[in-house]
């Protein structure tokens, strides 16, 4: 079941912000599968962990970005665009 819920008890006003546009980036994207959601309060970045690898997050009201982390290294590299995000998960995660 794709679910998407925030603890909106522990977010201000930017964050509830970002939240709205991760989950307008992540409609925009169609029929994904959702590995889960959150608030990470140490960075303040609102995310939509999707299935495939690619996390949907903004963080204090800003765009969103679509982040890559390399499964070996462990190292995380951000993107503008789904696209880039998906040409860079598929070239890495194999």
């Amino acid at each position: 079941m794709n679910k998407i819920e925030f603890d909106l008890d522990i977010m201000g006003s930017s964050d509830i912000e970002s939240m709205h546009k991760v989950i307008d980036a992540y409609h925009n994207l169609g029929h994904l599968y959702i590995f889960g959601t959150g608030f990470n309060t140490s960075s303040g970045y609102v995310y939509i962990a999707l299935e495939n690898g690619i996390s949907i997050c903004s963080c204090f009201g800003q765009d969103v970005d679509y982040l890559v982390t390399d499964y070996e290294t462990g190292e995380e590299e951000f993107f503008d665009t789904y696209e880039e995000a998906m040409k860079y998960n598929n070239k890495i995660n194999k």
